[in-house]
């Protein structure tokens, strides 16, 4: 190799090598000080692409998980209410047995029939005023409601062929905003909901002449019935006549409708039902009943009217605590979730803090190196001057 003066070869290669090595450096610092493998997209494209779309879906998971907590304080509220309802309807019966008995006066079945009305007006009072952030929970108003938007509603009339008639639809544990497509084949119907694509087949069966059957969609809360005419409706005209038709659903008053899920299709709808003496089988007539004439008969019909009440408060609390240990097992499922998926975000978007380590050290030492031999290569053209000293 020749000798040159205004080209220092060595130089540039000392140098090439050293701003490399710095830039290697450079990285490891960042990645140690920040804990981030991924930077910036450069870093790694598809890894980071991979790693937001994880982050998205763990903070998600996460206020799902704080929903799901909201919802049980919310059911919890209700269900405490209820509580109060159940022990004022146990007073009414004791109170209904002890009017039964012909011991006492007419002056002591009015005392007692005093109560009877006052615990039905604090009965009355709690479905009013039992509220959650302003929502009333025992008025009816979180029941999912039927759009005018449905294609299957009360009334509809199926055709001559099935010859026969909607006459009630169910949509109160549904879930609300959404449409329900109806399809069939042969003798079997099939509910789909749009929001998620959730599907459930049931088998019709053939209904009596003037009678009801009911179609029930119970994984999706639909229940559809069916009236017949005069001389009855084949089971295959009655799932024909109801496809291509839809039911869609609406919220009710402020609906009770829990995102659970770190996605749209993710959410529960909790039904909170009417519950007051009103929505009890026959307790307001006993009472208004009692309360006109005092004897025995009128409080032994209110004993079987405040069974009848217990039964529709028990079954109102039965389906309250289905729903809260629902969401109690899925808060867990939440929480592995999170647990699961922030692992894998880490594989991918953490600092391997022992391996960049390493490659620090190493740029390190090479860095030290290369300034060294950069220093001895600027060093090399001063061997031209011994040549031309002479």
């Amino acid at each position: 190799m020749g000798m040159q003066i205004n080209t220092n070869i060595m130089a540039l290669n000392a140098r090439n090598s050293l701003a490399a090595t710095n830039l290697k450096m450079g990285k490891a610092l960042e990645k140690l000080s920040s804990g981030l493998r991924i930077n910036r997209a450069a870093d790694d494209a598809a890894g980071l692409a991979v790693s937001e779309k994880l982050r998205a879906q763990i903070k998600g998971l996460s206020q799902a998980s704080r929903n799901a907590q909201d919802g049980i304080s919310m059911i919890q509220t209700a269900e405490g209410a209820l509580n109060e309802t159940h022990a004022m309807l146990q007073r009414m019966r004791e109170l209904g047995v002890q009017a039964s008995n012909d011991t006492l006066s007419g002056d002591d079945r009015g005392a007692i029939n005093t109560e009877l009305q006052q615990l039905k007006g604090e009965i009355n009072n709690i479905s009013t005023s039992t509220k959650f952030n302003g929502k009333s929970l025992l008025t009816g108003a979180l029941t999912t409601t039927l759009d005018a938007a449905s294609t299957a509603n009360v009334g509809t009339y199926l055709g001559a062929t099935a010859n026969a008639t909607v006459s009630a639809v169910d949509v109160s544990n549904a879930q609300a905003g959404t449409t329900f497509a109806l399809t069939s084949t042969g003798s079997t119907v099939t509910m789909t909901r749009a929001s998620d694509n959730v599907a459930q087949t049931i088998t019709v069966s053939a209904v009596g002449a003037n009678a009801t059957g009911t179609l029930d969609f119970s994984q999706l809360g639909i229940k559809l019935s069916v009236q017949s005419g005069v001389g009855g409706s084949a089971a295959a005209d009655i799932a024909t006549a109801l496809a291509a038709k839809n039911v869609v659903t609406a919220a009710g008053a402020g609906s009770a409708n829990f995102q659970i899920g770190a996605f749209a299709s993710d959410s529960m709808m909790v039904s909170f039902t009417r519950v007051d003496t009103t929505t009890m089988s026959g307790l307001d007539a006993a009472l208004a009943s009692f309360n006109s004439v005092q004897t025995v008969t009128a409080a032994q019909a209110l004993i079987t009217a405040v069974d009848e009440g217990i039964k529709t408060v028990n079954s109102s609390r039965a389906t309250l605590g289905a729903y809260q240990n629902r969401l109690e097992h899925t808060i867990n499922s939440l929480g592995a979730a999170v647990e699961n998926l922030s692992a894998s975000e880490s594989r991918i978007r953490d600092t391997d803090v022992a391996e960049e380590t390493s490659k620090m050290v190493t740029a390190q030492i090479l860095t030290q190196a290369g300034t060294s031999v950069l220093s001895q290569a600027n060093q090399a053209p001063q061997g031209a001057l011994s040549l031309l000293k002479g």
